[in-house]
């Protein structure tokens, strides 16, 4: 086994497929002027060496989601139906040495925040010291006072977290913000690997990419250990809105993958005892934890809004009667808020008595005179967000708005100045990409999911997101970005002689296609 350099020479076809790709002005995560980079290094040259086999491998990957009904809606499609999705067959990778330090990061992260949260519904000590402003927690849109006083098992109230990382120009990973209440985007990171695996078989044999595939045991065990039944098998329904939600593929695909109960809040019931059973056709099962994909405030009609159809009327009653478990538990979106976001490094040494592990990206409270005046004075240069939207909805990107469409953010902020956060326009890293049958530099972030309990877990990378239109920084499937799969190798383990072998055998199949197209 040998190490596979980015001073090796390049294989032959390298120059003619991939020396015209640049990322200029920015921190390209495979290649490094006109070389690639060392973890990558292996892969790349395997890339280039297929050249129009590339594509073959691209259509092949195509043709697997139509088969598989991978599907996802798009927010912007006036009639909301279900479009394939939108996967790019070049990997992005990432050195297993640096992984194990943004692993360490995010699970310091998140244990911070459960801290911060189970203070919150109990005696707000954070707030009583100083270091959370008393009037950003009282203007809180998702604070749940009728969650006061409860303690979910093991103080944990977000078990499950999407933190998305970004890199700038600078190769600097940070977090850009917290998923806390039901952060999405895991099935498609699991169905992201078994297309890579189908198209690629080869480097999975040859490279030590690390597993994903574990996740969903991880996350059954994490569930299993919430519920308030031990030593009895516990029952797991996921709960969700229904067939009509943007995410309802990975609704079914995790509760298949963890032999769970798919329900919608009208399947279940709760009896005179604040115990919640689901309907069956052989009669009703008690179910002891509930993965929900529901927002707080749809979840129980008689707490919070009562026109909700999708919620359980109580639910909130048997959650707090210690009944059922709920993960994440209603109330942890207070830390899912760009606002609070600001504030986690001082969290975590509020908390942990630590330095963070992982830098969050500068960020402005309009709800500070002196800062919103900065923002609107500077607006062309910042990246203005609502502090409690998701998936991209309401991001304003000054550098790329006209004067009128700033003045109108301008008037935005000042008519709601808590509800918005600014950041620096990011230089976001770019990754090699097919497009229109070229491969090109396109941005992407990086949503990893962390598990809380008894044995935190970070998933080896995560789910990619790219942004499909040229220069564009927005990378939301929602908002129409795709995806690629995410591999975390050591670049020392891999038989450079195979990959030759392999690589090699594929241009030779390539050529021979090409002639009997041409034939």
């Amino acid at each position: 086994m040998t190490q596979v350099s980015s001073s090796g020479t390049p294989w032959p076809g390298w120059e003619s497929h991939w020396n015209a790709y640049r990322s200029d002005g920015f921190y390209d995560e495979m290649m490094d002027l006109g070389r690639p980079r060392e973890a990558s290094a292996g892969v790349v040259r395997f890339l280039a060496s297929l050249g129009e086999g590339l594509l073959d491998r691209q259509r092949a990957a195509d043709v697997v989601i139509q088969a598989m009904g991978i599907t996802f809606t798009v927010y912007s499609d006036t009639d909301e139906k279900d479009r394939a999705w939108p996967f790019d067959v070049i990997p992005r990778i990432i050195a297993a040495q640096e992984w194990d330090s943004i692993t360490a990061g995010l699970v310091q992260r998140l244990a911070a925040l459960n801290m911060f949260i189970d203070d919150l519904y109990s005696d707000q000590k954070v707030v009583a010291d100083g270091v959370l402003p008393r009037e950003i927690l009282a203007s809180s849109k998702n604070f749940r006072p009728a969650c006061m006083g409860v303690r979910p098992p093991g103080n944990l109230w977000a078990h499950i977290c999407g933190s998305d990382l970004v890199r700038d120009r600078d190769g600097t990973v940070y977090v850009l913000e917290d998923n806390l209440r039901v952060p999405s985007g895991v099935s498609y990171m699991l169905e992201n690997r078994l297309i890579t695996k189908r198209v690629f078989a080869d480097l999975f044999r040859d490279l030590d990419i690390h597993p994903v595939d574990g996740y969903p045991n991880r996350l059954h065990s994490m569930l299993a250990e919430l519920t308030p039944r031990p030593g009895e098998r516990p029952s797991i329904a996921v709960l969700t809105p229904g067939v009509h939600n943007s995410a309802y593929f990975e609704h079914v695909f995790l509760a298949g993958q963890l032999g769970a109960h798919l329900v919608e809040g009208s399947d279940l019931t709760v009896d005179d005892d604040d115990v919640v059973y689901v309907k069956t056709v052989g009669g009703p099962v008690r179910i002891d934890v509930i993965y929900r994909r529901v927002d707080d405030l749809w979840l129980d009609p008689e707490v919070f809004r009562p026109d909700s159809m999708i919620g359980t009327p109580g639910l909130m009653r048997a959650w707090r009667a210690g009944n059922v478990a709920i993960a994440n538990a209603p109330g942890a979106g207070v830390a899912d808020d760009k606002v609070v976001y600001r504030f986690v490094p001082d969290l975590i040494r509020y908390y942990l008595g630590e330095e963070p592990k992982i830098a969050n990206v500068p960020t402005f409270l309009c709800g500070d005179d002196q800062q919103r005046r900065h923002v609107i004075s500077n607006m062309d240069k910042l990246v203005v967000k609502p502090a409690n939207e998701a998936g991209g909805l309401g991001v304003f990107i000054g550098s790329r708005a006209s004067v009128a469409q700033r003045e109108d953010m301008a008037t935005r902020i000042m008519a709601d100045p808590r509800n918005h956060v600014a950041q620096p326009v990011l230089a976001l890293s770019t990754v090699p990409t097919v497009v229109d049958g070229r491969v090109v530099p396109r941005h992407v972030d990086l949503r990893p999911f962390i598990l809380a309990g008894q044995r935190p877990y970070v998933t080896q990378g995560g789910l990619t997101r790219v942004a499909l239109a040229e220069g564009s920084l927005v990378v939301n499937s929602s908002q129409g970005g795709g995806s690629k799969d995410t591999w975390v190798l050591d670049p020392t383990v891999v038989s450079r002689s195979r990959l030759e072998v392999r690589a090699r055998a594929d241009a030779g199949m390539t050529q021979v296609a090409t002639a009997l197209r041409r034939d």
